[in-house]
């Protein structure tokens, strides 16, 4: 049974891109699809991918979308030079207003042309001709480019290397992550490993992290991924429990987080710590917006049984900030977690290399060294037992001698024996 190839997808940016063009919400798309806004969140932020038929609605749409927005932009020439007019047209309107007062609101239409009102005020309001050859002079648009464009404003944002954004979305989402990790684990290095891995693997997929509409998003489902990894239990640091806060509130807080099951733990602290709304934090957990709610509803029940006090939402989102903020939990700096993430990239690129040249060396190591054809084993030979020893021939018995004789003074029954006889 054959499968048919998946559809294609544009990039996550031309998803959103397409679906803003044809000035469409997300809850608009999703409703055409059959699927959740979260769920177009999080395919258009490029964290999830759609599957079956979801993927071929989706894809369709889309191909749509793109067919109409190409069929607008070649229609729109024709149409540039009527739309251009209109914005001309509306500067002889100050000419026809002078009055005084309303100089203030002829500013803006005038400041295109900052060169001709000069001496227009001493004399527009003595003769009328000279208002006549401003008039033919304002639709010309040699004098309106000019100032629209501003050159002087758009150089002013110098482009960033990958390096310096990356350090830049490091110093500026670093500190509150691995408060947000402690949160989850309950440990402040493994917090801090945590936020670095994933700052690591941005850099490795820098290129998609700088297109996302949410870096710091991106890093964040990273790093609770890894901080809520069950291989953590194995690792020996595991085994050693660290200092618990020194405030006694916070110490029973941080231990009614760390008995939720570690979904409801990344849900709450998602809606209630970091702020998230639901269809986001259904999107970040990989769950269906009733899902999430669920696990947020039990989660918050199961911290209102221990601590009655945080039952209001609001309490409990400021104890967690609290929380956090008691700590002092630092994180590395920037280029230090570039260097280490590319030293580890280059060592597991090395030892998949020397991995590899092992592999091919053993195959064509046995390929030369194997046998050209088979030669069966020579099975050892083994001892006989259970038969009986071999015995000579002794004398014949009373009844052996009985019938020897009868045989042979006897004749019997069939052909007569012949007996050489001389001639």
């Amino acid at each position: 049974m054959t499968r048919r190839p998946a559809p294609p997808l544009p990039p996550p940016k031309a998803r959103r891109h397409l679906r803003e063009t044809a000035a469409l919400t997300q809850t608009q798309l999703a409703s055409r699809v059959g699927v959740t806004p979260g769920t177009v969140r999080a395919w258009e932020s490029g964290r999830t991918t759609p599957r079956g038929r979801k993927r071929e609605a989706y894809a369709k749409l889309l191909k749509t979308l793109a067919d109409e927005e190409t069929a607008r932009r070649t229609t729109r020439p024709p149409h540039a030079h009527p739309e251009s007019t209109p914005e001309t047209e509306p500067a002889p309107a100050p000419e026809t207003a002078p009055a005084p007062n309303s100089g203030s609101e002829s500013d803006p239409v005038r400041k295109p042309l900052p060169p001709e009102p000069g001496p227009a005020p001493e004399s527009g309001p003595e003769s009328g001709p000279e208002s006549g050859p401003e008039s033919t002079l304002e639709p010309a648009p040699e004098p309106e480019p000019g100032p629209e464009p501003v050159p002087e404003a758009r150089p002013a944002p110098v482009a960033l290397t990958p390096a310096q954004a990356f350090d830049a979305l490091y110093e500026f989402g670093a500190p509150a992550l691995v408060r947000q990790t402690y949160l989850l684990t309950g440990r402040r290095e493994q917090a801090r490993e945590a936020v670095e891995r994933a700052f690591q693997t941005a850099w490795e997929h820098w290129p998609e992290v700088a297109r996302d509409r949410d870096p710091v998003g991106w890093v964040r489902a990273t790093a609770y991924e890894y901080a809520l990894s069950p291989w953590q239990r194995l690792r020996p640091r595991h085994r050693h429990p660290e200092p618990p806060p020194a405030d006694p509130g916070d110490r029973t807080l941080l231990n009614t987080l760390l008995r939720l099951p570690p979904r409801h733990r990344r849900t709450l602290v998602l809606y209630d710590g970091v702020g998230l709304d639901l269809p986001e934090t259904a999107a970040e957990t990989e769950a269906s917006t009733p899902t999430a709610a669920n696990r947020l509803l039990r989660a918050r029940e199961a911290v209102a049984g221990r601590l009655p006090a945080l039952a209001d939402p609001q309490v409990l989102h400021r104890r967690l900030a609290e929380l956090a903020s008691n700590e002092r939990l630092g994180a590395a700096r920037p280029h230090a977690v570039r260097g280490d993430g590319e030293r580890r990239a280059r060592f597991w690129t090395r030892a998949a290399i020397a991995f590899t040249a092992a592999l091919i060396g053993t195959t064509a190591l046995t390929v030369r060294t194997a046998p050209t054809h088979y030669e069966p084993p020579v099975s050892p030979g083994q001892a006989v037992r259970g038969v009986p020893p071999r015995v000579a021939q002794g004398s014949l018995s009373d009844e052996e001698l009985e019938l020897r004789h009868k045989l042979r003074d006897q004749l019997q029954h069939g052909p007569e024996r012949l007996s050489p006889r001389l001639e």
